[in-house]
Formats: structure tokens, C-alpha cells, sequence
């Protein structure tokens, strides 16, 4: 069980996909303006992610490797990943057409997020299916942290007096590159 913690804590903080892998960067400064949206996001990648590693990782150990073509991952893991997102999204348009909207192009670039990508092709470093469960909650919640935390540090600098030449993305890639400093931080609590 302590594995599991320090391979959930290490993907979740120390190295967070986003602010420490510099995955996931275009939805992270897209979306980020609205926390509302940010949530949004960070849910729909939590449930694209989770189940992608669900199925691409027994892909890989049960199909792909005994076959002898895993250099065909990441076409495989494309087209589940796409197959995940298609029904998420026809889900969240049904169910909250305003999130949908606030979503917008981001939604469907999930197929693509690197994210969702990235951890599905980490997974299949583990051999064991408990460490790559430990790692994909914690690049999820990772990944939920970062996303929301940017997006309420975003809402409150824009009732803020900022210097015109810093305002919107300026200031928010210095936002990022100060989150990730003090992510950074956190290196040696495991």
C-alpha cells in the first residue's frame, strides 16, 4: 500500500504531468480562464484518462506485446482514446449543454490531449496493474489540481490592476512558470 501512496503522490504533485512534464499545456492556458470551466475540463480528462489507461494498457500487455507490434501503440491508443472522447462528449452535450459551450474546441481536442496520451504510454512501463492505477489516479488528480488552482489564481489577477503589457497571456505564463516553481518544491517529499 505505501507503493501505491508514493506512486499516487509522486504523479499527482511531484512530477505533475502539467507543470512538471509540460504536457496538457494547450488546455491548460484554453480553458483556465473560467474555474467553472476549468472543473469541466479537469472531470472530463479524469474520466478520458482513467478509462483509456483501463483498456490501452491490457492492449498492450495481452495484445500488442505478445504479437510482437507495439510499434503500432500509438495509433492503437489514438483510436481508443477518440472512441473514449466521442461518447464522453455526445454524454456532456445531452447532459449540461453550458459546459459543453464553455468547453467549446477543447472538447474534442481531448482526443488529442498529450495528457491522456502521454500517461497511456507511461503505463506501459508498469508490469504491474496496481502501479499503473496508482499513476494514472495521480496524473489525474495531478492534472485537476493544477487546472483548477491556475484557473482560480487566473479569475482573481483579472479583477486585479496588472500592468497592461502583462495582461492576459503574459501574466499567465507567468502564473504557470510560478506554479511550476513551486511544484518544484515538493521533489523531496518522497
Amino acid at each position: 500500500m505505501t507503493d501505491f501512496l508514493k506512486l499516487f503522490v509522486d504523479s499527482m504533485l511531484i512530477n505533475n504531468i502539467v507543470l512538471m512534464g509540460f504536457l496538457g499545456i494547450c488546455s491548460f492556458l484554453g480553458v483556465s480562464t473560467k474555474t467553472k470551466n476549468a472543473v469541466g475540463m479537469s472531470a472530463a480528462v479524469m474520466v478520458v484518462l482513467i478509462v483509456a489507461v483501463l483498456i490501452t494498457w491490457p492492449l498492450y500487455e495481452f495484445v500488442l506485446k505478445p504479437a510482437g507490434i507495439t510499434y503500432i501503440q500509438t495509433i492503437a491508443f489514438i483510436l481508443v482514446i477518440a472512441s473514449i472522447v466521442q461518447i464522453i462528449e455526445m454524454f456532456i452535450k445531452k447532459a449540461s449543454p453550458g459546459l459543453y459551450k464553455g468547453l467549446g474546441i477543447f472538447l474534442p481536442l481531448i482526443t488529442t490531449n498529450c495528457v491522456i496520451l502521454g500517461q497511456a504510454i507511461k503505463a506501459t512501463e508498469y508490469s504491474n496493474f496496481t502501479d499503473v492505477i496508482a499513476s494514472t489516479l495521480g496524473t489525474a488528480v495531478g492534472y485537476a489540481i493544477a487546472m483548477i488552482l491556475f484557473s482560480a489564481i487566473r479569475e482573481r489577477l483579472e479583477r486585479s490592476n496588472v500592468p497592461k503589457a502583462f495582461q492576459g497571456v503574459p501574466i499567465g505564463l507567468i502564473t504557470a512558470g510560478l506554479m511550476a516553481f513551486a511544484f518544484m518544491g515538493l521533489q523531496g517529499l518522497i
